[in-house]
């Protein structure tokens, strides 16, 4: 069904919100940006689109996301990305924007949400961007072996990630599809007292040689909830740009790697599937 809702300018825009498989997906107008608009599910924030910039990331983990993608590879040269996770597509046409001829795969398992946003979102029709509507360890168990040079996990059911997203026997699937020295970058989210995150980094340290953390300096303290997004990869990486961005960004952020990070874990041990949970629950007010 579509509807109208009142923008912060006071003007009449349109929305549109329709029932998919993870709940009520609404489109919002974004108020500020002619052609853009946010994705909520269930009223939880998901995803920011600009059709006219899609080189414009507005969530916060998002643009952290970007850096890494910025990163991977030198300076426009093509990639070949796989990303766990759909919402929008936003970093998929981050990617098809800032690395024209990178060719993509979406694993996104809820099908009437892919079709509202390609219906209402159209993509870029010389982007390079196939999507599977399945599980999204079923779809990364598809591509080939050493295909990626990306492997984004950005996966959140009910605003929690799956557990069996979050286990060694998963990044072995990673490990499996990346092409040598290829990256895996995940979107993870906690809150006091950090058990999860701890649980993420031990579990990344024992399947990649290297890692990086990049979060909000509270959020990394334990002091509230939010998302901090690692990267883990088997050869040195580019720790100093990498903080230079994080650092300049609105929101601006902190990188935690080597002893400091190894510390950070607490003593964590990895998670396997047979003690893997999913992910906790953000409290009420972070969508307030």
């Amino acid at each position: 069904m579509a509807k109208s809702r009142k923008s912060r300018r006071g003007a009449t825009a349109a929305s549109v919100a329709e029932t998919v498989d993870g709940g009520l997906a609404e489109l919002i107008p974004d108020p500020d940006r002619a052609r853009a608009w946010t994705l909520l599910l269930d009223g939880a924030p998901q995803s920011h689109v600009d059709l006219d910039d899609p080189a414009f990331l507005s969530f916060e983990y998002q643009r952290r996301l970007g850096h890494v993608i910025d990163l991977v590879a030198p300076p426009g040269r093509p990639v070949r990305a796989v990303h766990l996770g759909g919402g929008a597509l936003t970093l998929a046409r981050y990617v098809a924007a800032t690395r024209p001829r990178s060719t993509q795969q979406v694993v996104e398992r809820d099908a009437p949400l892919v079709e509202l946003v390609r219906r209402e979102l159209p993509l870029d029709r010389n982007a390079r961007i196939r999507v599977r509507s399945t599980d999204a360890r079923e779809g990364l168990a598809k591509v080939p072996d050493g295909w990626a040079d990306l492997v984004v996990a950005d996966v959140f059911s009910g605003a929690r990630t799956p557990a069996h997203l979050t286990s060694t026997e998963f990044l072995d699937e990673v490990r499996r599809a990346l092409a040598p020295g290829g990256w895996y970058a995940a979107n993870l989210a906690d809150g006091p007292p950090l058990t999860h995150l701890r649980g993420q980094i031990a579990t990344a340290a024992a399947r990649f040689a290297e890692l990086a953390l990049v979060g909000d300096p509270t959020v990394l303290r334990g002091r509230r909830f939010g998302n901090a997004v690692l990267v883990a990869a088997d050869q040195p990486l580019p720790i100093p740009e990498l903080t230079r961005r994080a650092a300049s960004d609105p929101h601006p952020g902190r990188v935690e790697h080597g002893r400091a990070l190894r510390d950070f874990t607490g003593g964590a041990t990895p998670v396997t599937d047979a003690s893997a949970v999913d992910s906790p629950a953000p409290p009420a007010s972070v969508f307030t």
